[in-house]
């Protein structure tokens, strides 16, 4: 089969304690076999490792932070466009997607697809409105109680028993035995990511995920489960295997089918000692561990483009059980004139 010529444009590419998808995704493409790629980075940070990684990118550019909004994003995805004719826009960080969601005609207007859900898709799965979407699709979730003010804390309700979990809109998650450790938390995560702060109810159990990715016609074309084995003080995987748990991929597909969700997705689920699955949280895109799925036999990503390009994919159907991914940190040395350029220029 003839390979595909494609320019795709990633984001994400922060691989450090707090990881984003952006470099595994890319080296699941590279290993896919169907392209011809030129990638362009997409960064927002001076330091993100992934600028300096070998092999990894043929250009990258620094972005505007979300928070400047629609016009600050089109105007500089434009000027990347008329140099790189960017094909395909791959966005990988929660906080970017709904400025490229509602950006997508422009996007389109200036030949750049992207594979992302609609926007009420985006919406409705908030942590904020996760109950209402529990109650819509007839699947479990903890209770919880939007905070936008510390008065908020005082209204939270009386069945909430401690531990509680705070919890950013996009990111940061905290246990709370107490009042005080709630407001600390609250304070902490609206600093740095805005409100709502999300209260949630606590759910004893083994912590379990599933990444996905749907067609947007209601079909599921890869899911693979998997447990954390070792997790960090942020609350990510630094190591995990894959698992044999029909009912975890059963639960997907059936939301998947509701939903006709399109694109990535990653589920987090809470398993209870009585077998019961607990959603607490549906993050809407590939997550930072999505190697692992590529090694157990399902490269979604290559599967996110060829669906992007509108092609057809036939639908993963299995998976190989038992498969670990173990993260680690490797010390690049860098030369201080790359640093400089993508400081001083935006582009490197």
């Amino acid at each position: 089969m003839k390979n595909i010529s494609l320019t795709i444009a990633v984001s994400g590419l922060n691989n450090t304690d707090n990881p984003g998808p952006g470099i595994p995704f890319i080296r699941a493409v590279q290993e896919s076999g169907r392209f011809d790629l030129k990638i362009i980075g997409l960064a927002y940070e001076n330091l993100e490792p992934g600028i300096y990684m070998e092999n990894m990118t043929h250009k990258v550019y620094k972005m505007p932070y979300p928070s400047e909004g629609k016009i600050a994003f089109l105007e500089r995805i434009g000027y990347i466009n008329d140099r790189e004719d960017i094909d395909i826009l791959v966005p990988n960080l929660d906080a970017e997607l709904h400025t490229v969601m509602i950006s997508e005609k422009e996007l389109r207007d200036i030949g750049i697809r992207t594979f992302l859900p609609t926007l009420k898709q985006f919406e409705e799965r908030h942590k904020s409105e996760l109950e209402k979407f529990g109650e819509k699709y007839g699947i479990k979730v903890p209770k919880s109680f939007a905070v936008s003010s510390i008065t908020d804390i005082n209204r939270i309700p009386k069945e909430f028993d401690y531990p509680l979990m705070v919890k950013g809109k996009f990111y940061d998650a905290h246990i709370a035995y107490n009042k005080e450790q709630v407001v600390n938390h609250f304070n902490k995560i609206s600093a740095q990511w805005g409100v709502p702060v999300i209260v949630q109810e606590f759910i004893k159990g083994t912590e379990v995920n599933v990444i996905a990715i749907g067609d947007g016609l209601g079909n599921t074309i890869g899911a693979v489960p998997m447990r954390k084995q070792y997790i960090t003080d942020k609350g990510k995987a630094w190591g995990g295997i894959t698992i044999a748990d029909e009912n975890m991929v059963e639960l997907t597909r059936n939301l998947i089918s509701a939903v006709k969700w399109r694109g990535g997705m990653e589920l987090e689920l809470i398993k209870t000692i009585n077998n019961e699955y607990y959603l607490i949280e549906i993050n809407p895109r590939l997550p930072a561990w999505l190697y692992l799925a590529v090694g157990a036999g399902q490269n979604m990503p290559e599967a996110m483009l060829l669906m992007a390009l509108g092609e057809n994919v036939e639908p993963y159907t299995t998976y190989d059980v038992g498969k670990m991914f173990v993260r680690y940190s490797y010390d690049m040395i860098v030369k201080l004139d790359d640093f400089q350029k993508i400081s001083m220029t935006g582009e490197i």
